[in-house]
């Protein structure tokens, strides 16, 4: 048996005006799917995230591009084909399986929206059924207080996004119209209702029926304010929908390539919307297991778990599955371009049978930005990160690094200061910098940083204790001007000050 796809429509924003069945139906689904641009907001699942419920698998589909230029072979209508057959595949791996997929979409799915492109392409194959939604045309009436049409009068509801000249011919030949997409179309829109004669008898209205909306005058708006979400009235507009359905099953052919997503020091709330657009869309996870229970696990998804010193055998495997047309997403904690995955891969991958494989680096927040974030700023000066691990590198070069730096008076993060059988490296580095920096030198030892077992701790350089210090620490060792300041609600902040000490004038 296959599941069932359903388009969902949720409303013109208030989420009180979705329907009984639409919230019933998004509660009882096994996958949730909505679209984003990509910076990673949706507002489709901002409307339904009051009827989510636990464990529900999430589809997040993010546009290629939404206003932007492509290189894309096929222009801007090519990549977006591209992305919707990709997506509808994706949804169709969980019907295939028996999994119902609702696809939330804002307004009603069939007016103006996303949802009819996954519609078009699964309709033929899988049992569909399509939840109508209030539009945006009918609420904004709503918000106006107008009747929509009356009597034998004529609606015409128009995109902003056609020319102008059409755009007057159909607004001097209607009785009542809606002009939709705004945003950058509005100077063009404005100008099409003084030619058709409109203008006095046209109302704005922008994000109907949610609490940061407005309406005025179309002739009183100022064009640098208008959003995507707004519409241009005449007296009385009424809502439509489109009708979708034809049965397209083209052949995609996806190459395979390997992207190594940074998801900052622990789960969801640091991860950036672009690592969450890469997790999503791959169809394998690779990584050390304990980064790669961050997330959240998809039925659809082949995860291939690993110890944590096997970097190249997990890369060389990420490499070989993209080769094979996979999309590969390589989890790493925090960024993965400090002491992490990154470079592993691309060291592998300049191996001859691998040179043809894409890689993609995608930035993380650090563990060193997050520590310091809890106790304020004190990396707000020159800083440099040494790892404390010799195990890729011998200990008298980091004795020689640390000295440097120690000599240069730069703040220090400090990674991988301890360990199982590293014990006594972190004893020896505070030693030799107690050689080159006060004993009070401020030491900030943050351990599980956005996790369950959080703990931070502002320390003197000379009580630092080893002993208290494991693998999951990272150390934030300040400079000669850094600075421990207690508030005035009792709260202890550290900072360095952006500005250093001039040198004595010797001559």
């Amino acid at each position: 048996m296959t599941g069932t796809l359903y388009g969902v429509g949720l409303g013109p924003g208030d989420p009180d005006l979705m329907t009984v069945k639409a919230a019933r139906l998004i509660g009882e689904a096994d996958v949730v799917a909505y679209h984003s641009a990509r910076h990673g907001k949706s507002i489709a699942r901002g409307v339904a995230a009051r009827y989510l419920r636990e464990g529900q698998i999430e589809e997040q589909l993010v546009y290629p591009l939404t206003v932007e230029t492509t290189d894309h072979p096929g222009g801007y209508a090519g990549a977006m084909a591209e992305f919707y057959e990709q997506a509808a595949a994706r949804l169709a791996v969980h019907l295939d399986a028996g999994r119902d997929v609702v696809v939330l979409a804002e307004g009603d799915p069939l007016f103006y929206g996303s949802y009819m492109h996954m519609h078009k392409r699964l309709c033929g194959r899988y049992r569909t059924e399509v939840v109508p939604g209030v539009t945006s045309v009918s609420a904004a009436a709503a918000v106006l207080g107008r009747p929509l049409v009356e009597g034998e009068e004529v609606l015409t509801i128009l995109p902003g996004t056609l020319p102008a000249e059409d755009l007057a011919r159909h607004l001097a030949a209607t009785d009542s119209a809606a002009v939709l997409k705004l945003g950058r179309t509005f100077g063009k829109v404005r100008a099409a209702f003084e030619a058709a004669g409109k203008l006095d008898q046209a109302r704005y209205v922008e994000r109907a029926t949610w609490e940061t909306g407005r309406s005025l005058p179309l002739s009183e708006v100022d064009p640098t304010t208008v959003p995507y979400f707004s519409l241009a009235l005449l007296t009385s507009p009424v809502n439509e929908g489109v009708s979708g359905g034809a049965e397209i099953h083209p052949e995609t052919e996806v190459s395979g390539e390997v992207v190594v997503v940074g998801t900052g020091p622990a789960g969801r709330p640091w991860l950036t919307p672009e690592a969450q657009e890469a997790l999503a869309a791959a169809d394998d996870l690779v990584g050390y297991k304990t980064y790669l229970d961050r997330v959240p696990p998809n039925p659809r998804q082949q995860r291939h778990a690993s110890d944590n010193q096997v970097e190249a055998e997990r890369a060389a495997f990420a490499l070989d599955l993209a080769k094979r047309g996979r999309r590969v997403a390589v989890v790493s904690s925090g960024d993965p371009g400090v002491f992490a995955m990154a470079t592993a891969v691309l060291e592998v991958a300049t191996d001859p049978q691998w040179t043809d494989v894409p890689v993609r680096v995608l930035p993380g927040l650090t563990a060193a930005q997050a520590v310091a974030s809890r106790v304020g700023a004190p990396l707000g000066h020159d800083f440099c990160t040494i790892s404390l691990s010799d195990r890729l590198k011998p200990w008298d070069v980091i004795t020689k690094r640390l000295t440097a730096v120690a000599e240069a008076d730069l703040a220090i993060a400090i990674y991988n200061p301890a360990s199982k059988s590293r014990t006594w490296q972190l004893g020896e580095a505070r030693d030799l910098l107690l050689e080159h920096r006060s004993a009070d030198t401020p030491v900030v030892i943050g351990r599980d940083v956005g996790g369950p077992e959080e703990t931070v701790r502002v320390v003197r350089l000379a009580d630092l204790d080893p002993t208290t210090v494991d693998m999951r620490c990272l150390l934030l060792i300040g400079s000669s001007q850094t600075r421990v300041v207690e508030r005035g609600d009792g709260t202890q902040v550290v900072f360095t000050p952006r500005t250093y000490p001039a040198a004595p004038d010797v001559r």
